[in-house]
Formats: structure tokens, sequence, C-alpha cells
């Protein structure tokens, strides 16, 4: 993710809420995308400290409220920032730890989102239209995640490092993270609503024909004898293997994961890292193989662990010409 300037000049980052050098009040400004210093006013309103902005906000309740947001909205709104209005099920607030698993997965959900709405997604289609619900289950009823109809559904364990490492290790994933897990979903419901109704046949051609392979005699398979030999030049993971749906999400997950570190990248003047898609990879797996050694170094799993095959980097493309066909005027 991108740093941002306070009005000082001092870095702010994404999720602050205060700069750490003047102690000037920061937040996301529903109107400019931007992470940017705020002015109060005497009605207890905020100016946008961007000066290509300069909106009048307040805080999103869910700032004002639970402290779970550092987003805004226009002033006399006193609503739900445009990231926090799209929940349809929040945790039971009345048992004390889901606070802190909430402010979890909203940091990790306005983290994804803000990368989403960056490169051109939209995040107010209507039909259907985007929500998310974090549920909590039992030993009885326990929570499935995943999409469907516009729904993504996120487990409150997953919020349990502990869980969520016992659960990579069983699943043999390279990374379980709730931003990952976002991220996926996000590439199911965006199959949905852009993939599906515009541009099917160039995916049957790219990812193989989703009505042609039954989803849960898929499933069966992929956890009953594993993934498909061949996944590592032909799949971005393991699971991609399974079936073409699982395979768009996880490829969406992963050029998701490119785009982040690549706006890191080129905010800190770490590298020139291009717009088109050929520098976008190349200069990706040149940031990889470094951070990978740095992880390394310190005992930690890789931050890039893909192989770019040509097959795989055809898929990237693939999301790549869709986000930008998002963005372009018509």
């Amino acid at each position: 993710m991108r740093a941002f300037l306070c009005q000082c000049g001092n870095r702010i980052f994404f999720h602050d809420v205060r700069c750490l050098q003047c102690d000037a009040t920061v937040g996301r400004c529903d109107s400019c995308h931007q992470v940017c210093s705020l002015t109060q006013n005497d009605d207890q309103t905020f100016q946008c400290g961007n000066s290509a902005c300069g909106s009048k906000l307040q805080r999103c309740t869910n700032c004002v409220n639970h402290g779970v947001c550092n987003g805004t909205v226009a002033a006399g709104d006193s609503g739900f920032c445009e990231y926090c209005r799209l929940n349809q099920v929040v945790p039971n607030l009345s048992q004390p730890e889901n606070k802190e698993a909430w402010r979890l997965l909203e940091f990790a959900k306005h983290r994804v989102l803000f990368i989403v709405q960056t490169i051109g997604f939209p995040l107010n289609w209507q039909q259907p239209p985007l929500q998310f619900a974090f549920l909590s289950g039992t030993p009885n009823n326990t929570v499935t995640m995943g999409h469907s109809d516009g729904l993504i559904t996120i487990a409150l364990r997953e919020t349990d490092a502990v869980q969520r490492e016992k659960s990579r290790i069983e699943f043999d994933e390279p990374q379980r993270t709730l931003v990952r897990h976002f991220r996926h979903e996000l590439g199911h419901y965006y199959w949905d609503v852009l993939v599906k109704p515009q541009r099917l046949s160039e995916f049957r051609t790219i990812f193989g024909d989703e009505s042609a392979v039954n989803y849960e005699a898929a499933k069966e398979k992929y956890y009953g004898k594993g993934p498909a030999a061949n996944w590592r030049t032909n799949w971005v993971s393991q699971y991609a293997s399974m079936h073409p749906w699982e395979d768009f999400a996880e490829t969406f997950n992963a050029y998701l994961d490119m785009v982040a570190v690549l706006d890191t990248a080129r905010s800190f003047s770490v590298a020139d890292t291009g717009g088109d898609f050929d520098s976008m990879i190349k200069n990706y797996c040149e940031i990889g193989i470094l951070a990978n050694e740095w992880n390394r170094d310190r005992g930690l799993i890789d931050l890039v662990p893909e192989i770019f095959s040509p097959v795989i980097t055809n898929k990237l493309r693939f999301i790549f010409d869709l986000a930008h066909a998002q963005s372009s005027p018509a």
C-alpha cells in the first residue's frame, strides 16, 4: 500500500487516525479517496486536507462509535463510509472478543477495497450488490466462507492467528491471511458481474470451460486426491487447479497481491514499476526475489511464493485487461 503525506510533510499510512509527527487528525476521504490530514471546523465537521479536494466531511459512524475505521462521509451524511456501508452482518459486539476480530476484518477489507477501487473495479455494482457478512460459528454450526450472489462471508475464526496457521498447514497453503481471503472472494464476485456477462468466451479459452466441470465433483477429487500433478507451472496455486472458477479467484488474488506490492514500491521509490503489464510482471518478479530473500534471512515464509510461467502470466494478463477495461473510458 502506498504511503500518504500529512500537511506537515510527514508520511502517514492507510489506517492512521493521527500523524505521529504533528498530531494532526488524519483519515480517508470518501470524496478523493486519499488518506490526508483533516482540519476540524467549528461545527465538528472536518475539511479534507487534500488541496485538490477540500471536501467538508464527517467521521464514519464505525469510526466514531467503534474505532474500526478511519473513513469519512460527506458533512451532513452522518452514516457509514463507502467501505463500511457494504457490511450486511457485523459480529455480535456484546461479546468483547468480537470487537478486536471485527477490527482486524475491517482493516483487511478496507485495504483490499482501496486497491480494487484504485485499479478500476466498481464497488457500487447493483446486480447483485457487493456485501459482506462476518460470522461466528458454533461447535455444531461451522461458518463456510465463500461468495454467493454478491454476498461475501468471512468467518471470525480466521482472525485467530493460531487457528489460521493451523489451517494453512492443514491445507498446505504457502500463505493464509485475511487480506488474501478478501481478495479471493472478490475474484468470485467480479467473475459473476464482469467476466460471465462480458468476457466468458475469452475466459474459457484461458482458464477452461467452467460449465464442463462439475464443481462438487472437482472439489471432492481435489480434497481426496490432491492438486493436479503439473499445478506449479499451470496454476498460480494448488487450489487454483481444482476448477476454473477457483483458478480465476486465485489468479485475481495473485494479481491484487502484485498491484499492492508494486504500489508500495512505487510510493517509496524502490522501483520504477511501470504501467504496462510486461513491466509490472518484470518488476514484481525482481521485487519478489529480493523480498523472499529478506524473509528467508529472518526465517519467514516467502512474500511471493508463485512461479510465473507463461501459462500463469497469460492468466494474470487477462485480469490486467479486465481491470483496464473498467477504468478506461468507453
